[in-house]
């Protein structure tokens, strides 16, 4: 029998591949709108980050998400992600 593989993705934060399932995908919609995806179900791009606040400030000083969704985020958006993260925590 194979062993069921889990998908890893990398951390914008850490820069660690870990387990999907341990981390949180961050979407950007169609429409240009930025959110949490805690499903992992929601269409666009994704950009994978760990379930903690370090890790998304690290994402954020370095500008990854901003990069990986090719655009400018408002400080705004960032604030309202990370007051969910810490919600998660």
């Amino acid at each position: 029998m194979k062993s069921q593989k889990t998908p890893l993705r990398m951390c914008l934060g850490c820069n660690e591949m870990k387990p999907k399932k341990e981390l949180v995908r961050v979407v950007k919609s169609k429409e240009g709108e930025i959110s949490l995806d805690l499903t992992g179900k929601k269409s666009g791009r994704g950009a994978y980050i760990c379930r903690n606040v370090t890790c998304f400030q690290a994402a954020r000083k370095a500008r990854r998400f901003e990069k990986s969704f090719s655009c400018k985020i408002e400080d705004s958006v960032y604030e309202s992600l990370e007051a969910q993260l810490g919600n998660e925590e």
